[in-house]
């Protein structure tokens, strides 16, 4: 089955310094780097997801702002698709489901940001459209949550998820398991 490869929302605004900051971006970044490359030395195809904020009052992801672009880590080359999504799901009002199909991708690889938003939502979609999904836990990040006043960390958010997608949706693997399935 044709493998494509799913770099959701990895923008600058959840990277240190920026307004959206998530727990664990750089160490997830690098791992999706790493990924990325796994994709290219193959040429598989490669989705670079891009969320663009146009709800009234968003705070991130501005329109033509420095933290709407992808970070220069994981930087699209020439030939690789950047989908822009307004939502957390990457497939709604996007074109991607059609992109995957024209190329044939029958399996997604998927990592990025954050774990309990997009990555959850585009998923969970892919999976709807028929694809079959691996996650790449340890290339994927979130943020502290707050739930009837009580904090929630990052890790404990970012492991419910995961293990949620992991119950029915995708196979959930870090890269050092992902890569040497490849071998």
């Amino acid at each position: 089955m044709k493998k494509g490869l799913l770099l959701v929302d990895i923008q600058n605004d959840y990277f240190p310094g920026g307004p959206m900051e998530l727990v664990g971006m750089e160490e997830a970044a690098s791992q999706a780097q790493a990924l990325l490359a796994a994709f290219r030395r193959r040429q598989w195809p490669t989705y670079h997801i891009q969320h663009v904020s146009i709800r009234k009052g968003a705070a991130f992801f501005l329109p033509d702002t420095p933290g709407v672009q992808i970070h220069a880590s994981i930087a699209p080359r020439r030939g690789e698709a950047v989908i822009n999504k307004h939502f957390p799901n990457s497939f709604r009002d996007t074109g991607l489901k059609e992109r995957l199909a024209a190329a044939e991708v029958g399996e997604l690889v998927i990592c990025g940001a954050m774990s309990h938003m997009c990555i959850d939502a585009s998923t969970r979609a892919a999976v709807d459209h028929g694809f079959s999904c691996v996650v790449i836990h340890d290339a994927c990040a979130t943020r502290d949550l707050v739930f009837a006043e009580t904090l929630i960390p990052a890790r404990q958010v970012h492991g419910a998820f995961m293990a949620a997608l992991a119950s029915f949706y995708a196979r959930v693997v870090s890269l050092e398991e992902f890569m040497r399935a490849l071998e």
